[in-house]
């Protein structure tokens, strides 16, 4: 099975074992109602917390992209790391709907700041022709450790929520020192704030402490969105499917189900996918597994039976294994070295907004307009989007070959 990401340096395996690790302890997020519900917090209070920590996947990237810059990859992975453990801990002792807000919004800020991070360390390690590999196996080990910890959560949140929040709290701790004893900083050569092209092809410039190398890159400015329709698509799967599972009369034992078989498909056909599409061109791999996403969520709509529903998750889960850190691994080859973490602080960015829109625009449209036009729409932005992204293969391809004869 890990005979896909044969060859990729020791680095790689060991940010891949640290995020197992991490996202182990990723139980309090899917069980924050009910915690909440046993302090006292119900009704419109839910959203003022559950809000916080939608803002804080918004606010984290962007510092992050930029930290991982500034100060380094591992000090950002650290810092994060070691805040979203404090936010754990302030969460759970918080007195008040303010306070447990404002420990939600530390949890997601310090967390989603990791990855840009972890993203531009790994783009500093590994070759141009190597980091979709490198990337797959990092989402890899996001999703092994997420379905293990969907069968983990159920069973501590049943013997005390303190253990929830103990567990994750410990996971981070865990990666943290992983981050601090068994990583080295690959840092490149040019430093920050260096003359740089931006990866816009354009004249040498200061690039300043902010994001606007990333601004001036037109190529990754017409992707990224691209990239956040897509997002925002498969970000339905969290949001909109149990929506509708439960107006089908279905209980919350079949979203479970439906879950677990997408993190079993994922975990068992990762390797397999990846390695027979290693050789083809990125570009129109990702459009192709855009559009089985788009197909998938769409077929949501036309299910009304577990079987039905089953027969959804098993197309868009083989679009989410085909599409598996090619995104990023195309933002980090347009990224001159010295920008890596900002461009992936973009990247990351525009996934928080991907997942705030199913949350804000998705649930909407659903409960606004009804649920057909939901899954219409996602149907055609996903084809729509994926077309769109193919006619940017022969530019993407050349800025590559530039990359690779550098």
């Amino acid at each position: 099975m890990f005979s896909s990401f044969r060859g990729l340096p020791p680095v790689v395996w060991t940010v891949f074992a640290g995020t197992v690790v991490n996202r182990l302890g990723y139980l309090v997020t899917p069980f924050l109602v009910f915690f909440l519900a046993t302090r006292g917090v119900t009704g419109t209070h839910v959203s003022y917390v559950l809000g916080a920590l939608g803002a804080g996947n918004l606010l984290g990237p962007a510092v992050g992209g930029v930290l991982a810059d500034r100060i380094g990859r591992r000090p950002t992975m650290l810092a994060g790391l070691v805040a979203a453990s404090v936010g754990q801990g302030a969460l759970f002792v918080a007195p008040g709907v303010a306070t447990m807000a404002a420990a939600a919004l530390l949890i997601s800020a310090a967390g989603s700041m990791v990855s840009p991070a972890a993203y531009a360390l790994l783009a500093d390690a590994v070759d141009a022709e190597h980091r979709r590999r490198a990337y797959a196996l990092f989402q890899w080990g996001v999703n092994i450790g997420t379905a293990v910890a969907g069968v983990l959560g159920g069973f501590l949140a049943a013997r005390g929520y303190w253990l929830l929040f103990a567990v994750d709290a410990g996971s981070m701790l865990v990666f943290a020192a992983v981050v601090a004893f068994r990583l080295r900083e690959h840092r490149p050569p040019t430093a920050f704030g260096a003359e740089g092209d931006g990866g816009a092809g354009g004249a040498k410039r200061k690039d300043g402490i902010g994001y606007g190398v990333v601004l001036r890159d037109r190529l990754g400015l017409a992707l990224l969105p691209l990239f956040g329709v897509q997002l925002f698509v498969y970000s339905l799967t969290e949001v909109a499917l149990p929506l509708a599972i439960h107006d089908s009369g279905l209980s919350p034992t079949v979203y479970g189900a439906m879950a677990a078989l997408n993190a079993v498909m994922v975990v068992v056909l990762q390797p397999v996918v990846t390695a027979r599409l290693a050789r083809l061109p990125q570009l129109p791999v990702q459009c192709a597994g855009g559009v089985l996403i788009a197909v998938g969520v769409a077929m949501t709509g036309l299910a009304n039976t577990v079987t039905g529903y089953a027969i959804s998750v098993v197309v868009w889960s083989v679009g989410e294994v085909v599409v598996a850190g090619i995104a990023a691994s195309v933002i980090a080859n347009l990224a001159p070295a010295h920008a890596r973490g900002r461009y992936q602080g973009a990247f990351g960015w525009t996934w928080g907004t991907a997942r705030f829109g199913a949350l804000t625009l998705g649930v909407g449209l659903y409960s606004g307009l009804g649920p057909g036009v939901l899954w219409w729409t996602a149907l055609l932005a996903g084809i729509a989007c994926s077309v769109a992204t193919l006619a940017f293969h022969g530019r993407v391809a050349r800025r590559m070959d530039h990359v690779l004869a550098a």
